[in-house]
């Protein structure tokens, strides 16, 4: 009954990116085009690793799931976003945006600990290739993507267990085109200091955490990299370059929105467009365009349904 009587608001106005009807309606073509662009290339991925006995492996296992991650991570609030700019009425019910900002964050906790999986992966694979097999069995790489997930639940329930309790009594108007947490906990009708520090504390730790992880193991793999023959180590060498990319991508606007939260809104929302519709789209042409054994293994299933059409 409390929640009823403090809790008055049932939703929140979102402002969006621009108020230029002009720029709405580029913008809708634009994201509408890169959000299709997003769903299939990550979906292609998937289907790839899936169907090729050859991609059987720890490596693109754990591709698979930055793919789904990936789809899901922009599928949150980019339609809604795209509604957005076509619709007077930008408005999310409470309920809508809890949900989106749970998931926002599960996705993004769990995408930052499966990089970091995917690091210890190539770790081995460079570092320790004689080992490789006993080391990453099947048991293991399942094991590193639950740990993932797990992260990802974790980060996300430490926040959203405080946030869904605070009650929203008058101001509703959110400035940006997704329920971005640090700015929805500020419309709160109490004191939520306290709060703000731990959304940016676990924010910022978590991702200061995988980002120097991951910058210490590529170091040390680029290091022992430059031990090895020209020809392995260009193979090595091709590899980390598309996972690095990645990983710059990823963390670089995270930490920017996560270090310094409540900077310039026309900054943050950059930011967030860069992290919630350009990484998604970014990943799988990095992985595809740099990574000769998904080339060849798209090839192969052209080749075979291209055969199978023409036998039939």
């Amino acid at each position: 009954m409390e929640k009823q009587n403090n809790s008055m608001v049932s939703e929140f106005i979102l402002l969006g990116l621009t108020e230029s009807h002009e720029l709405q309606i580029f913008l809708f073509f634009c994201f509408s085009t890169i959000y299709i662009s997003i769903i299939l290339s990550n979906l292609i991925i998937i289907f790839v690793v899936k169907l090729d006995p050859q991609l059987h492996c720890p490596m693109y296992f754990l591709l698979a799931n930055l793919s789904f991650i990936d789809m899901s991570l922009a599928s949150i609030a980019t339609p809604k976003m795209i509604y957005d700019l076509i619709s007077d009425y930008k408005t999310i019910s409470y309920e809508g945006c809890m949900t989106q900002m749970f998931f926002l964050h599960l996705l993004g906790g769990s995408e930052m600990m499966l990089l970091v999986a995917m690091a210890i992966d190539r770790y081995i694979a460079i570092c320790k290739p004689l080992h490789y097999k006993n080391i990453m069995s099947n048991q293991i790489c399942v094991g590193l993507a639950l740990v993932s997930w797990t992260t990802g639940i974790v980060h996300t329930t430490s926040q959203m267990v405080f946030t869904v309790t605070l009650p929203f009594c008058g101001p509703n108007v959110v400035d940006s085109f997704f329920c971005d947490l640090p700015r929805v906990i500020k419309l709160a009708c109490t004191d939520t200091y306290v709060l703000q520090l731990l959304v940016v504390a676990d924010s910022r730790l978590l991702s200061l955490f995988c980002f120097i992880f991951l910058f210490i193991s590529y170091s040390i793999i680029l290091i022992i990299v430059k031990h090895y023959s020209s020809r392995r180590s260009s193979k090595a060498l091709s590899t980390l370059s598309a996972h690095i990319t990645v990983v710059v991508f990823f963390f670089g606007p995270c930490i920017f929105i996560y270090v310094w939260p409540f900077s310039s809104v026309s900054i943050d929302k950059i930011l967030s467009v860069f992290y919630t519709i350009f990484t998604p789209l970014l990943n799988p042409i990095i992985y595809t365009f740099r990574n000769k054994d998904i080339k060849t293994a798209l090839r192969k299933i052209k080749t075979k349904n291209i055969s199978s059409i023409s036998t039939f």
